[in-house]
């Protein structure tokens, strides 16, 4: 069979918006997936309204709970914020029942999908043929999005230029007591991991509680150590089940391009997860969105399609990761001048990033002069 586009994997940005506007935009699209889904997906499940806002259909029937308002921490530093909005800061969901709906969304405007099928063999050209466990696929663009540590990359060619941070989730089933406790709201414990944070989400009768390291460091992380001591941290007395998981966040884009002949790449897979929070669904869910566009303004053209989808990635989301990357080093790495910051700013900056969560605002390109003018306050 021969296709426009083969979406490869069935995350946000890959089942959403990329086979989603592919298939609304008239293009022939497949979407491979090596699983059966619905099918259990590692993530946080923390869903920031600036992802949600772009999803073009309601999801509230996967939606486990909403928060309006978001706890803010600093381990042993005595500084906490709590953050308020209209409308949910932070969506709840289970990446299985998220991802499948999406699935759905996208085949009811045409979109195949193929199941229990693993990409084996990817030979590019004019047409691309994929060859998965059982079948062979032509298709004139090939959208990966395969997971952080994607096959058809490393069919592709391409070399490893992110920067890869170690996260840890659990999934949680608590006493009553500890659930209602922790259940009111989504909370941040930034520095309960070196160079990283810790995080409590409720679910609908579940906590997912992980940690994570977002900065390179000479040590190995200790992140079950570190889980150990953050549920001490949170207070959780009884733990009836947990479940355990591990994986990879890349917070830095590739280095060396996000297009290879015919193969286009997105969200985790770029390196497109925000460097600061490293959350990583939103920026997904809007590359996704762009690379269909640009494939279907190039009139099916391969490199026509490589230089839009490189101009749209250039008018926003590449500038955002740049000052990204340079405030987290900052953020997490000069811990001395950013509490002398929250200190006296600290309400502030916690409102400045919740408006980013909403998409309200984005990281200031400027940051150094808006720095050193609040610095002259406190010494002035």
């Amino acid at each position: 069979m021969r296709y426009d586009v083969a979406v490869i994997g069935s995350g946000p940005s890959g089942a959403s918006l990329a086979a989603f506007h592919a298939a609304k935009l008239g293009l022939k699209t497949i979407i491979i997936e090596k699983e059966t889904l619905p099918r259990y997906k590692t993530c946080g499940g923390g869903f920031v309204f600036r992802g949600r806002k772009n999803l073009p259909f309601d999801i509230s029937e996967v939606v486990e709970r909403e928060f309006v308002d978001i706890d803010i921490a600093f381990a042993g530093k005595n500084l906490s914020f709590k953050t308020k909005r209209d409308k949910p800061i932070i969506t709840m969901i289970m990446r299985d029942s998220f991802d499948h709906l999406i699935v759905k969304k996208a085949q009811e405007f045409g979109v195949e999908l193929l199941q229990t099928e693993a990409l084996k063999e990817l030979k590019c050209g004019e047409i691309a043929t994929l060859k998965t466990s059982t079948k062979e696929i032509q298709a004139k663009f090939v959208v990966a999005r395969d997971g952080a540590l994607s096959p058809t990359a490393k069919l592709s060619n391409w070399q490893e230029t992110r920067m890869m941070c170690p996260a840890l989730e659990y999934e949680l089933e608590v006493s009553d007591e500890d659930f209602e406790r922790l259940s009111h709201s989504a909370r941040f414990d930034i520095d309960v991991v070196p160079l990283g944070y810790g995080w409590c989400f409720p679910k609908k009768n579940h906590l997912s509680v992980g940690v994570g390291n977002f900065m390179k460091t000479k040590k190995n992380p200790k992140l079950r150590e570190n889980y150990h001591q953050y549920v001490d941290f949170i207070g959780i007395k009884n733990i009836i089940s947990s479940s355990a998981h591990g994986f990879i966040i890349p917070i830095s884009p590739r280095k060396d391009g996000f297009v290879k002949q015919n193969v286009f790449l997105i969200g985790d897979l770029a390196g497109f997860a925000d460097p600061v929070t490293a959350e990583g669904i939103s920026n997904a869910i809007y590359s996704g969105k762009i690379v269909a566009k640009a494939i279907a303004e190039s009139n099916l053209d391969l490199r026509q399609a490589e230089k839009n989808y490189h101009d749209k990635l250039d008018e926003k989301l590449l500038l955002e990761l740049k000052t990204g990357v340079k405030l987290a080093k900052l953020f997490y790495e000069n811990k001395t001048l950013r509490n002398l910051m929250l200190k006296q700013f600290g309400q502030h900056l916690a409102d400045a990033m919740t408006d980013v969560f909403m998409g309200e605002r984005t990281y200031p390109h400027d940051y150094k002069k808006s720095i050193q003018k609040r610095l002259k306050k406190i010494v002035f």
